[in-house]
């Protein structure tokens, strides 16, 4: 296992069996070293700094009825709603003098919001704050409407690529849904020239180690950006309301193997790790993870949002309370910082 962890760290890739053999013979001491190699990896390029993104999730409607998520076309129970440009433009504004450079707007894919609405909002952030960076999350779109949205401002684009296996995607989405479109998406968003996002569930439904295995195999090969890494956790009105949420232990486990695979990567702790576990967002920080997202949306409607039972959105999950994620920050060795946080080339 020793001799494993050290290949990784100095090749910054392995096979997918060797992958697999990492996840399934894990224990507390590989944990240990792995998340040891993984801060001192991480230090070297990003120090002890902590990018924080202001969130704003712009829609809960969706069109799409993927298996887990609370948002779901088919939940009737979730009350929907939808925010106007000026509605995301205060959230912003709201932001900017708490320190956040990164606004990241994430959404359902919901029609209403067009590449030209879309476009309009990205200028307007933009041209108010061009020291910010805008990160879209807004699902599945063609290569000309990317396009569209990069030319009009946009810096990053986040698009979970959920499992890199065609197989267990299948068992996640429903038939109207392909995981061969999924990843043409993420190669156009890199073609054009976006700071990329992939990144998946851990513990989701029929996932095993070796399914994982080929999860960090696509992140090796593919090199995103940024990567989000979290917990699957059960919604109450989804298909898998029943099932077992992922946990805090593998999900940190898995952060640092992805940071050795890539060591500048930009790489969150979070809300879903903060939702299972108290500590969860610092037990991130201390596995390898880089970044952290409060959440910006205003706050009536940030419990509508629910991808997940028990979702956070108050303290230190929100945008308002900062000062709070400051302190839980030091209080490990970290500090967070009023920067836009790009990815760095090494």
């Amino acid at each position: 296992m020793i001799n494993l962890i050290n290949k990784l760290e100095k090749n910054h890739s392995l096979t997918i069996d060797e992958y697999e053999y990492l996840i399934t013979n894990r224990n507390e001491e590989s944990a240990r070293l792995l998340a040891e190699k993984a801060i001192q990896v991480r230090k070297k390029i990003y120090g002890t700094d902590v990018y924080i993104r202001g969130l704003i999730e712009i829609s809960n409607i969706c069109k799409n009825n993927c298996y887990y998520c609370g948002i779901r076309a088919s939940n009737n129970s979730c009350e929907r709603y939808r925010l106007t440009a000026e509605q995301i433009l205060s959230c912003c504004d709201e932001g900017y003098p708490l320190g956040f450079r990164t606004f990241v707007l994430q959404g359902g894919e919901d029609a209403y919001f067009s590449d030209e609405v879309v476009c309009s909002v990205v200028s307007e952030i933009k041209q108010k704050y061009p020291d910010c960076a805008v990160t879209l999350s807004l699902g599945e779109r063609s290569y000309e409407s990317y396009k569209k949205l990069y030319d009009a401002g946009a810096d990053r684009y986040l698009l979970r690529h959920e499992t890199a296996d065609k197989e267990h995607y299948q068992k996640l989405h429903p038939q109207e849904m392909s995981f061969k479109n999924r990843m043409e998406c993420l190669n156009n968003l890199k073609k054009i020239g976006f700071q990329t996002g992939c990144g998946f569930m851990v513990g989701s439904p029929y996932q095993t180690a070796a399914t994982l295995a080929k999860d960090l195999k696509f992140i090796e090969q593919f090199k995103p950006e940024m990567c989000g890494i979290g917990p699957f956790v059960p919604h109450k009105s989804t298909c898998f309301a029943s099932e077992k949420a992922g946990t805090v232990e593998l999900t940190c486990y898995l952060l640092s193997i992805v940071r050795l695979i890539s060591p500048s990567i930009l790489l969150p702790s979070t809300t879903a790790l903060g939702s299972i576990d108290p500590y969860g967002r610092e037990k991130g920080i201390l596995s390898g993870a880089n970044v952290v997202m409060p959440n910006l949306s205003p706050f009536e409607l940030r419990s509508k949002y629910e991808l997940y039972n028990n979702k956070l959105s108050g303290g230190a999950e929100s945008a308002a309370n900062v000062a709070e994620l400051k302190q839980r920050m030091e209080s490990i060795g970290y500090k967070i910082v009023t920067l836009k946080g790009d990815f760095k080339k090494i």
